[in-house]
């Protein structure tokens, strides 16, 4: 298993899964231009030797297809948390012929955790000094709206002041000059938890920011894993291999000895500075707000160091396929921590948070909602915005089947619940406000109610001008836009009543024809939905529960106030044109 960048890079380079771009290349939204056309004919990664304003060379698309992502890890990390999982039944009571017959669990799990190693074995010790230059960092700027040049595959280690128990997390850092970054800090995550801490007691926070390493290290540091998992220990598993850690005297904290780059320093209480806007992961702009800020103090290297960069915007990007492997990775985890889950998924085309669907157990009445309150209490699904459920067996991977499973069932009165003013994702702006929206939690279990429509024969509906059908039972309607008529949804729901008479779920959007490609719908209607505001349907409250019938209607237009959809400049896409045969001679 790889230890570090440069034998994966080894291993791309011989299955032909790179490209090497000598041609000198901008890191100003130039090179994210390139490397964004790549991905999308699913190409190789890119290896950037000539970039401008920087000594170092970028290495991008890294995981751009699954195939790179089995090619850095192979089955083995899949097949060990199977089997860890079988074992915990097998050794439940532990008995002398069961511990033997899980003797292989057992010496690989010997292999697991951090070695220190002398600065000899660490080559990111070979160049150090207190004289930072971030700018010198071929850092991109990968939208023209971008309020900086950002590290866009940060591995940011804090620990916290209390226990000393680590975090290594990826956290948006935008470069301000030669000594400070933003720090971005969302909510719910285990170093924004740290720096809370360490506020209270009015102290300033260490931080080392690293880049490079065991490739293993970029997905540790997005998996959602529990708050008492080690990071570095579930790298070591995903590596079958110990964790190299150089620890340089009088450095509060280890550096990883296989990394390109580290930095180091403090993060004051108390100081902010604004950070933004960026073109994020859900297809749209995160608006600039004030962050904590990190002020660099020193400086580790390779001597021949390379930068290791990605890019995200709407799906599909890379991180859907690094996204996609760690819900294969730790998925067989889920009925072990939440009992009632026969099989969960979040969404990579909505931007994960916004929607996903779980097979639950109903062994007695309304256990799918119980189950449902715990995978909304679990980590980092507590950010997810809308739960499906249902305990009929489907393929979770094909959102349509999921979707008919729990129409062909749903009971508007009973089955939807919308939970007003909670917390939401600090990428998603759907909620009005800053860190606040709210969530919804939709079910269909036992025997099918309703033969689902699968054609739209109601007639004219009044004001729509397309109706489509995505699924059984889902039908997707355009007509005025948001600020031609904001209201437009609750006027079907009172004068269209009968025409939709088959159709639970209706969809109200722009353009109709997402119906015709699942991508396109799963993004268009999830990253554009705050239930309490875009879900309407008749209603009356029984006894303090609010009771819906009919059909349950989405607004999924595009609303004025919600941050622009990432799009490539025409300077940037003209450049880039003209120069596409430079690049790949």
């Amino acid at each position: 298993m790889h230890t570090n960048l440069r034998s994966f890079i080894e291993v791309l380079q011989q299955e032909g899964e790179l490209v090497t771009i000598d041609a000198p290349v901008d890191p100003y939204l130039e090179l994210a231009e390139i490397h964004r056309r790549v991905i999308t004919e699913e190409g190789p990664a890119l290896l950037f030797t000539n970039v401008k304003g920087s000594p170092f060379p970028v290495i991008t698309n890294m995981f751009g297809t699954m195939r790179r992502v089995d090619l850095c890890f192979g089955p083995k990390p899949e097949a060990f948390v199977r089997q860890l999982v079988g074992a915990v039944d097998h050794l439940m009571p532990p008995r002398p012929s069961a511990l033997w017959q899980e003797r292989k669990l057992f010496y690989d799990l010997l292999k697991i955790g951090t070695k220190r190693v002398s600065a000899n074995r660490a080559p990111i010790s070979e160049v150090r000094s207190e004289q930072v230059q971030l700018t010198k960092l071929p850092a991109l700027t990968s939208w023209s709206e971008d309020g900086g040049p950002f590290v866009t595959l940060p591995l940011v280690y804090t620990e916290d002041p209390h226990t000393k128990q680590h975090n290594l997390g990826m956290y948006r850092i935008q470069i301000y000059d030669d000594q400070h970054t933003g720090i971005h800090w969302q909510i719910h995550k285990g170093g924004g938890f740290h720096y809370y801490e360490a506020e209270q007691m009015n102290q300033p926070l260490p931080l080392t920011l690293m880049l490079g390493g065991p490739p293993a290290l970029i997905i540790t540091a997005i998996a959602p894993l529990p708050e008492k998992v080690p990071e570095l220990v579930f790298t070591s598993l995903l590596m079958n291999d110990k964790v190299h850690l150089y620890q340089e005297e009088g450095y509060p904290h280890p550096l990883v000895a296989e990394a390109e780059f580290a930095f180091g320093g403090l993060v004051p209480p108390h100081e902010r500075r604004l950070e933004g806007p960026f073109g994020d992961h859900y297809g749209y702009y995160s608006l600039a707000h004030d962050f904590p800020i990190f002020h660099v103090k020193k400086m580790w290297r390779r001597k021949d160091a390379i930068y290791p960069a990605t890019v995200v915007g709407k799906p599909i990007q890379e991180d859907y396929h690094i996204g996609d492997y760690l819900q294969r990775l730790i998925s067989p985890l889920f009925p072990m921590v939440m009992p009632g889950v026969k099989a969960l998924k979040a969404y990579a085309d909505t931007g994960v948070h916004a929607l996903a669907g779980a097979i639950v157990r109903e062994s007695y009445y309304r256990e799918a909602l119980a189950t449902g309150f715990r995978i909304l209490g679990e980590g980092q699904l507590t950010l997810t915005k809308f739960l499906m459920l249902t305990d009929v067996p489907c393929n979770l991977e094909k959102f349509d089947t999921l979707l008919e499973s729990i129409l062909a069932r749903f009971q508007p009165a009973r089955d939807l619940m919308i939970i007003n003013d909670t917390s939401m994702d600090t990428l998603d702006y759907t909620g009005r406000q800053f860190n606040k929206g709210s969530k919804a939690i939709m079910i269909g279990i036992g025997q099918p109610i309703r033969q689902l429509s699968r054609e739209y024969r109601g007639g004219q509906l009044p004001g729509v001008h397309d109706a489509q059908v995505y699924c059984g039972g889902c039908l997707v309607v355009s007509g005025p836009t948001y600020e031609e008529d904001p209201e437009f949804a609750q006027h079907l729901v009172d004068e269209a009543q009968e025409q939709l008479t088959g159709w639970p779920l209706v969809i109200l959007t722009d353009d109709a024809s997402i119906a015709q490609r699942s991508d396109l719908f799963l993004w268009s209607v999830f990253t554009r939905f705050d239930p309490a505001y875009d879900i309407y349907a008749r209603s009356e409250i029984r006894r303090n529960k609010i009771c819906y019938e009919g059909a349950i209607i989405i607004d999924a237009r595009m609303k004025p106030f919600y941050p622009d959809t990432v799009e490539t400049d025409p300077a940037t896409k003209a450049l880039v044109d003209e120069r596409w045969n430079q690049y790949f001679k």
